[in-house]
């Protein structure tokens, strides 16, 4: 290892169940990153920061005024690029030795067995169900774990899939919608650094699993009330009726 990382990583480094190892670990790891809002920006700035090897920046939407209070990997002269672009740039400033890599497209469940080629994990920072099905059935195909995460109002949620047949996956929490309008923060408004808490577990989980590092949030749904400042952890099991791992 150069001298260099020795400097930039040491604070990992230190860590007794991370050391030299864990760093190594995640210098050899591919993320997918779906959505580069309010989560994927905490998420992308600490994967970048902590020398993830490869990250894929996967969002299609373009940076608008309105997503500054909150999507903290653009700036204000980003504006109109594509926010897999927008965080591309940022990334490359804060660690111009991570792999950086713009999808600039939508996934889709027809597109998304393909660009999970080499994935080693996957987070998930959408904000539709659709996107999150999707995802979540092409990583259990794929054998991948994933970390999910949602936010809105003064409220999160965070969890993490093995992606292994046993467990749950995110169908076995959540059913279809059946075309029901989602609840979205364009129609209801979220608190600027509730999405920052969810993203940054997010990244924390992310780690832990790509370093082998203590206990993931498999099997554990954490919940976040934001207005008494109120944790919780839901246990999660597998639907033996799930379409996606069930039966």
């Amino acid at each position: 290892m150069l001298d260099a990382d020795l400097l930039r990583y040491s604070r990992h480094i230190l860590l007794p169940q991370f050391g030299i190892a864990g760093h190594e670990r995640l210098r050899a790891a591919t993320v997918l990153i779906v959505g580069l809002g309010g989560l994927g920006s905490p998420v992308a700035l600490y994967l970048a920061a902590a020398g993830v090897g490869r990250l894929l920046l996967a969002d299609f939407d373009s940076v608008e005024l309105s997503n500054l209070q909150r999507q903290i990997v653009h700036h204000t002269d980003h504006i109109g690029l594509t926010k897999a672009e927008s965080a591309r740039r940022t990334l490359h400033a804060l660690n111009s030795d991570v792999e950086l890599i713009a999808v600039e497209r939508a996934l889709t469940a027809e597109t998304l067995a393909a660009q999970l080629a080499g994935v080693d994990l996957v987070v998930e920072c959408s904000d539709n169900f659709a996107t999150r099905f999707a995802v979540n059935a092409a990583c259990y195909a794929a054998r991948i774990p994933l970390v999910s995460g949602a936010a809105i109002r003064l409220e999160g949620q965070v969890t993490a899939f093995t992606g292994q047949p046993g467990g749950p996956c995110y169908r076995c929490l959540y059913p279809e919608t059946d075309g029901a309008e989602e609840t979205t923060c364009t129609a209801t408004g979220v608190l600027a650094p509730v999405v920052g808490i969810i993203g940054s577990v997010q990244a924390t989980e992310a780690i832990k699993i790509l370093a082998g590092l203590g206990a993931p949030l498999f099997g554990r749904l954490l919940l976040l009330d934001a207005f008494q400042m109120d944790w919780r952890t839901v246990r999660l099991r597998a639907d033996p009726l799930c379409p996606v791992c069930g039966g």
